[in-house]
């Protein structure tokens, strides 16, 4: 009997587990989810997600190749997410390699796939942050894990051979429930709520460049709703296969990201500078912010969240309250 089903990998994970639960509001409980579940930090973000099977990634692909007859779309968040990741290895097995596998499974067995490029591909912004994919041989990551998603996306566009749909989405940064595991890679603003509710202040960085002033760092900060809600209409409506941007399209600067949590909180602004750690210094964005057109014109209509919609909803309804999405 045929069993219609949708893949998801990294579903431990930040976004891979809010996503699982996107599916589930939309009444999809028939989800494979995928990722190293031997991960004790990482049980909360999926122990009440509704899925009908649970692979261990080392499992997976070999699992895809003998079912992929009942899968009807894969979502590939699953990487190492780490961005001062030196060892070239891991990011070559998990974000090169076993990508390639997925794509070659789900192209053999015309299975639409969604998989999680990155901003990160766009390095200093030197050739400007838009989606038009003639653009993409020309970009200059500032780290391998950048490099990494660099790499499959080039691959990708050099393949003749493709699923009836694909997505590659360069999520911008994304903040939002369900980032309780990533310690140092967690969002700004939960880094800062919980500086806040320890010691009453937050730390942002200095600007080492002389055209920024402090905390006035820009990035393009998009909530995890509203991430998710374009997978979701991926899945659900026709449109054009391609690299897209994924972020808000309205840069930020952090100092008003460390304003929205203080207000969220209810608490009087307290912000003090530290200097950049020098192992990150040379590979820091100073300015992030997405060309959203290709996405718009592609028919995706809903309205992002704001940055202060986005701390206001998360600081509330998830940190304040320790809940998941």
């Amino acid at each position: 009997m045929l069993i219609i089903m949708i893949v998801v990998t990294g579903a431990a994970g930040f976004i891979g587990s809010c996503m699982v639960s996107k599916l589930n509001k939309l009444g999809r409980n028939d989800i494979i989810i995928v990722d190293d579940f031997k991960k004790k930090s990482k049980k909360s973000n999926y122990s009440n997600l509704q899925y009908a099977k649970k692979i261990d990634r080392n499992e997976f692909i070999s699992w895809f190749e003998k079912n992929a007859r009942n899968i009807e779309f894969v979502y590939h968040l699953g990487a190492r997410t780490d961005t001062t990741e030196s060892d070239w290895k891991v990011l070559l097995d998990l974000n090169l390699n076993y990508s390639k596998n997925v794509w070659r499974i789900c192209t053999f067995n015309t299975i639409p796939l969604v998989y999680a490029s990155s901003a990160a591909t766009y390095g200093e912004g030197e050739n400007g942050y838009d989606d038009n994919q003639d653009v993409i041989p020309n970009l200059k990551p500032l780290n391998l894990y950048g490099q990494s998603k660099q790499d499959f996306d080039l691959w990708v566009l050099k393949q003749e051979n493709k699923p009836p749909f694909w997505a590659g989405l360069k999520f911008f940064n994304v903040y939002g429930p369900n980032e309780y595991h990533k310690q140092r890679m967690a969002s700004v603003i939960f880094h800062s709520f919980n500086q806040i509710n320890e010691q009453g202040f937050v730390k942002l960085f200095r600007s080492h460049r002389p055209d920024f002033k402090d905390g006035k760092q820009l990035r393009d900060f998009i909530y995890v709703k509203d991430l998710i809600s374009v997978m979701a209409f991926m899945f659900e409506n026709d449109m054009e296969s391609g690299v897209y941007n994924l972020g808000t399209g309205k840069a930020r600067s952090f100092y008003d990201l460390a304003l929205a949590t203080f207000k969220a909180m209810g608490k009087e602004a307290n912000i003090e500078f530290i200097d950049i750690p020098i192992d990150i210094r040379d590979k820091y964005q100073y300015f992030t912010e997405a060309k959203m057109e290709k996405l718009i014109n592609a028919g995706y209509k809903e309205k992002f969240h704001t940055l202060e919609e986005g701390v206001q909803d998360y600081v509330k309804n998830y940190l304040m309250t320790k809940l998941y999405y």
